[in-house]
């Protein structure tokens, strides 16, 4: 089937099927796994090591190899069935004795089975298949095989085995061009909105950065989604699969390696899940085997796991009760031990959740946690190396005459301040991914150096964000008493705004707050995805529904944001969030609906949150493009409310009326002094007054919506006097960052 081949722009932004596949590619059904679906634990006369089938259904060849053990003696019947999202489209009774290609199984004896060949379908089954079955990606389809005891004629006799088969058509949304797609551009909207801030643009940059931070924040949510215990339908699982980038799960090989020996090195021991595929097949289980895996009194309910997830071309089948028990107390060691004896040659290993996302990324359990922690602190310490070279580079230029002496004059007086500011930015966008590895380690105990580093780690974030948070509020607080206006020493003191900006800039003034909320949002998502490992996927869907629903009620009524463009953004993203959460939960099989009506609402998820990530990307790709082209960003973006702009120092002229204000709110024509320390805990009611050396009240009352009120200001009879020329300034005050909280020395 010939069509025409997309960009591969658009292949990347949006990865629907039609983009997903090639510009020839052949229409096709395969497995590679195939698992017990026997109701009993006793009927265990079939198990298989090797299961290939390939069904082309253009010349009607069905292709198989199968290797395994039958404990089988005796003549029989096979009925086959095929569902595709939970409906019935095939169902026939075969009779090996009758097909020439399965003569091997007429009689079917006990000992090895190796049954390659071909098997041709007639024209009248492959009618049956729906044209869609070869196109729709991460097909949710299988085919179930029942063999019956055949040995006392027509009549058919007792069930001896049942096994089913997970069906791909090899297309899948799951597409490794997404990733990197959606990384560049997030990371070079956190970088743009660093340098245009550089460059004095802070309206501008305030901005871009707000919703390059909520982008990133969105792509943490979609991983999340994925890594819940639910059994997600394979279109839900692969397009989830596609953000993990952003939590840590990555696969570089000597990563992985770095990650075995340290946990070698500090007592745990490794999982050889990965290294055994060579001769196990893996079993993955999409949605529709969750209640054959509780079999017999119920001691298979926690051995038997399935992957949940589109068919990755292996398989494992069912072993013994005792070796999977063995599989499930050897898990939290992750630790897999092969079975022994012929009839449990296979075995069959259960990944959910974060196990799962590994599995996927081709990552072994034990090494997830370590995975995410280096990429973290490999991230941390490329940009200090990065920005200490910025700043050589920028030194160099200025001393060589290549650029003005000017420009970036902020960063490279206070570069320090900056960086320390960028540090606790990196902080503020890997507490997601913190949270979820590291108290998910404290549940999985790959070692004891690494749950001494998750314990570290977590309690030193939650610490220092928790710091910064008092730290920010009682500033507020300060301001409010001293001068009316939470924005006034919030924005005013350039070490104030560069080492803890990135916690309230983008809200308004009167909302700086609202971080604490977000980051308690943030932690208990985390807490409720690391917490409800292995197989509580049903407590972790009500979870996410109503953090979710009572995070976009807050978002809806608040409307924290610093203005209506930031606020629509990011309550588009919470509502998102929220119908995903309610998704979510009709996936855990709660209220037993047919698996078509989950099929479907699989497929909306991905379509809906697919069309809003292009729309999320094409939206910061123009803040982006206006802040980088664009001689003047800052005219694209209304002044702020609050009338921070007013507040915050540059080394550019004050050339209008309300910066010769804000000069003179900030006291810059006052006797220089020494300045008193933000940080410091005493509270005073006024301002400093060089002349009469002591304090004075020049409070600028603000309204509900942070508005500064100037004709009340003692400062607003004589605006024009406060504006002061280039050469005064420079005298009094080289650099703001040599300035503190508004004050000059």
């Amino acid at each position: 089937m010939w069509c025409r081949r997309p960009s591969a722009g658009l292949q990347a932004l949006l990865p629907l099927w039609l983009l997903s596949t090639s510009a020839f590619s052949e229409r096709l059904i395969q497995s590679d796994s195939l698992n017990s679906c026997s109701k009993s634990a006793n009927e265990t006369g079939f198990t298989v090591s090797l299961f290939q089938v390939r069904f082309t259904p253009d010349n009607g060849d069905l292709d198989f190899n199968i290797t395994g053990y039958s404990a089988i003696n005796s003549k029989v019947t096979a009925e086959i069935d095929v569902s595709a999202y939970g409906l019935n489209i095939v169902h026939q009774n075969q009779n090996p004795c009758e097909v020439s290609s399965f003569e091997g199984l007429c009689p079917m004896q006990s000992g090895p089975i190796d049954i390659p060949g071909t098997y041709n379908i007639g024209p009248d089954s492959v009618s049956q298949i729906p044209g869609i079955a070869y196109t729709v990606p991460d097909l949710d389809a299988s085919v179930q095989i029942k063999i019956f005891d055949n040995s006392g004629g027509p009549t058919q006799g007792n069930e001896l085995a049942c096994l089913q088969a997970e069906l791909s058509n090899g297309k899948t949304v799951y597409q490794k061009a997404v990733g990197w797609v959606t990384a560049v551009i997030a990371g070079l909207a956190l970088l743009v909105s660093a340098i245009v801030s550089g460059l004095g643009h802070s309206n501008t940059a305030a901005h871009v950065a707000a919703n390059a931070m909520s982008l990133f924040s969105y792509f943490q949510f979609q991983a999340m989604f994925g890594m819940v215990t639910a059994p997600l339908p394979p279109s839900v699982a692969a397009w989830t699969q596609n953000f993990q980038w952003s939590l840590g799960v990555i696969h570089v090989g000597f990563v992985q390696t770095i990650a075995t020996w340290y946990q070698r090195a500090t007592g745990g021991t490794p999982s050889t899940l990965l290294s055994k595929l060579g001769n196990t097949s893996v079993n993955v289980q999409k949605r529709s085997l969750e209640a054959l895996a509780k079999r017999g009194a119920g001691q298979m309910s926690r051995a038997d796991y399935y992957l949940e997830s589109r068919n990755l071309g292996t398989s494992m089948v069912k072993r013994s009760a005792e070796a999977a028990s063995e599989y499930v107390r050897e898990l939290v060691r992750r630790q897999t031990t092969a079975p022994t004896g012929p009839s449990s040659n296979a075995k069959t290993v259960t990944v959910r959740g974060i196990d799962r996302v590994g599995f996927k990324a081709q990552i072994e359990n034990t090494n997830i946690f370590m995975t995410g922690y280096i990429f973290f602190i490999f991230f941390v310490i490329l940009v200090v190396v990065g920005i200490a070279a910025f700043k050589w580079i920028l030194e160099a230029l200025a001393r060589s005459g290549k650029i003005k002496g000017d420009k970036f004059q902020d960063f490279r007086n206070g570069w320090t301040t900056v960086l320390k500011g960028i540090l606790f930015r990196l902080i503020l966008i890997g507490f997601p991914q913190m949270v979820v590895l590291c108290f998910w380690e404290m549940t999985v105990k790959d070692s004891a150096g690494e749950i001494a580093l998750a314990v570290i780690t977590i309690i030193s974030m939650i610490a220092m964000l928790a710091w910064v948070c008092v730290k920010i509020v009682l500033i507020a607080r300060r301001s409010i008493t001293l001068h009316k206006n939470p924005a006034y020493i919030l924005y005013s003191d350039p070490v104030c705004l560069h080492k803890w900006g990135f916690l309230y800039v983008q809200f308004k003034a009167t909302a700086y707050w609202f971080i604490i909320p977000t980051l308690i949002y943030v932690l208990v998502i985390g807490m409720v995805v690391a917490f409800g490992q292995p197989n509580h996927g049903t407590a972790q869907g009500i979870c996410f529904l109503v953090v979710n629903c009572g995070y976009l009620v807050a978002l809806s009524i608040l409307r924290p944001y610093m203005d209506k463009k930031v606020n629509a953004f990011n309550i588009s993203i919470a509502a998102v969030n929220f119908v995903s959460s309610i998704l979510l939960l009709f996936f855990t099989e709660i209220f037993g609906l047919p698996g078509l009506v989950v099929g479907v609402m699989g497929v909306v998820f991905f379509i809906m949150n697919a069309a809003f990530a292009l729309v999320l990307l094409v939206l910061v790709l123009v803040a982006i493009g206006y802040a980088v082209f664009s001689k003047n960003p800052d005219v694209r973006y209304q002044p702020m409310r609050d009338d921070r702009g007013s507040f915050i120092k540059s080394q550019q002229n004050l050339t209008t009326e309300l910066d010769a204000l804000g000069a003179t709110a900030r006291g810059e024509n006052k006797t220089p002094f020494k300045p008193r320390e933000i940080d410091s805990d005493s509270h005073s009611s006024g301002s400093w007054d060089g002349n009469h050396g002591g304090y004075k009240n020049v409070s600028a009352p603000y309204n509900k919506e942070g508005n500064t009120s100037y004709d009340s200001s003692p400062f607003a009879h004589d605006r024009t006097a406060s504006i002061r020329s280039d050469a005064s300034r420079q005298r009094n005050n080289a650099s703001p960052w040599q300035r503190g909280a508004g004050y000059d020395r």
